[in-house]
C-alpha cells in the first residue's frame, strides 16, 4: 500500500440511488440522506435510464449538506465542453458537494447509440485531461484523434480546484486512470484484493504522469441486509456476474461495518454500498447506512 492510502483519515461511507428505480423516487431518497446524517449518496448514468447531471442537480437542490457523487458518465456521449460546462455549473451553484466521475461507458450501450469507439483508452485520457484543464480555467486548443477543441475557455470556471475522477477497471485503464485523473471509480464486483492490485496499476500511471498529489479511490460494494438478504445478495450478484468470494455482503450492521473496513484496509478512500435492485426498502438502507453502520467505522 503506497504512503498516500496509510496515512491518517477517515473512510468516506455512502449509498447508491439505484437507477433502476424511477426517477420521481430519488427526492425521497435524497431527504431519507440528508435526514439520517449520510455523507454521500451516488447516481449512475446507465443507458436509457437516467442522466446523471439532471439527477445530481436535483439531489443537490434537494439538501443542504449532502455530498452527491455521479459514477460515471460515459464520456462517449458527451463532448467535454458540454461536460466542463455542467460540471462548473453544479460545482459553482453547490461548492464541495459534488464528486463527479467519467468512464468510458458500457460498450455495448455505446455501440446502440452509434458513439462506440474504437480506442476507449485513447478516449478517456484525451476527455480528462481537456476537461481538467478547462476546469481550471484554461482555454483549450488540442487536436487529438477524439477531441477536437479550439480556444475552448469556460466564462464561468469553477471557483477553485475541482478534481475529476475516472471509472477504470482493467490495468491499462487504472493505469491511464492514474496518470490523468484525480481520482478512481472502481466497479462493483472488486474485492478488498481487488483494490490492492488496483493500486498498484494506479501507481504505474502515476509515476508515469509525475503525479504526487493525492488520489482517493472510490470502490462500489454490493450489500443486503435484513429479512432474506444472502438470497436476495446470491442472486445479484449472480446478475451481474460477480465472482463468488469476498465481493459483496449480506447482514446486519457489524457485519457490513467489518467488511467496510477491510475494503477501506485494501485502499480504498470511500465505500459505498450498492443495494441490490428488488431491496423491499430503499429509504431504508440509506437510514442503516448512515445510523448503524457509519458509527462502526473509523
Amino acid at each position: 500500500m503506497t504512503q498516500e492510502t496509510t496515512a491518517a483519515h477517515s473512510t468516506g461511507l455512502g449509498a447508491v440511488f439505484l437507477p433502476q428505480l424511477p426517477p420521481e423516487r430519488l427526492r425521497g431518497m435524497v431527504h431519507a440522506a440528508e435526514a439520517s446524517g449520510l455523507e454521500e449518496l451516488w447516481l449512475w448514468e446507465d443507458c436509457f435510464r437516467q442522466s446523471g447531471i439532471a439527477s445530481a442537480a436535483a439531489a443537490l437542490a434537494w439538501s443542504e449538506r449532502l455530498v452527491v457523487g455521479v459514477g460515471l458518465l460515459p464520456v462517449p456521449l458527451r463532448n467535454v465542453a458540454l461536460t466542463a460546462m455542467e460540471l462548473a455549473n453544479l460545482h459553482r451553484m453547490f461548492p464541495g458537494r459534488a464528486r463527479l466521475g467519467v468512464g468510458h461507458g458500457v460498450q455495448d450501450w455505446m455501440g446502440q447509440v452509434g458513439e462506440r469507439v474504437d480506442s476507449p483508452l485513447t478516449l478517456l485520457r484525451e476527455h480528462v485531461t481537456a476537461l481538467r484543464s478547462l476546469l481550471a480555467g484554461e482555454q483549450v486548443t488540442t487536436a487529438g484523434r477524439y477531441v477536437q477543441l479550439d480556444r475552448v475557455a469556460l466564462d464561468w470556471p469553477p471557483a477553485g480546484p475541482v478534481p475529476v475522477l475516472a471509472g477504470a477497471v482493467g490495468p491499462k485503464s487504472l493505469s491511464v486512470s492514474g496518470e490523468v485523473a484525480d481520482g478512481t471509480i472502481l466497479s462493483g464486483g472488486t474485492s478488498p484484493d481487488g483494490v490492492r492490485q488496483a493500486r498498484a496499476s494506479l501507481q504505474e500511471g502515476r509515476r508515469l504522469g509525475d503525479r504526487h498529489d493525492r488520489h482517493p479511490v472510490v470502490v462500489y460494494v454490493l450489500a443486503a441486509t435484513g429479512p432474506g438478504a444472502a438470497q436476495r445478495l446470491d442472486a445479484e450478484r449472480r446478475s451481474w456476474g460477480y465472482p463468488d468470494g469476498d465481493t459483496a455482503i449480506a447482514g446486519p450492521a457489524e457485519v457490513v461495518a467489518d467488511a467496510v473496513r477491510r475494503w477501506a484496509d485494501a485502499g480504498a478512500d470511500t465505500v459505498v454500498l450498492q443495494p441490490t435492485a428488488d431491496d423491499p426498502d430503499p429509504e431504508g438502507f440509506v437510514r442503516f447506512v448512515a445510523e448503524q453502520v457509519r458509527p462502526l467505522v473509523p
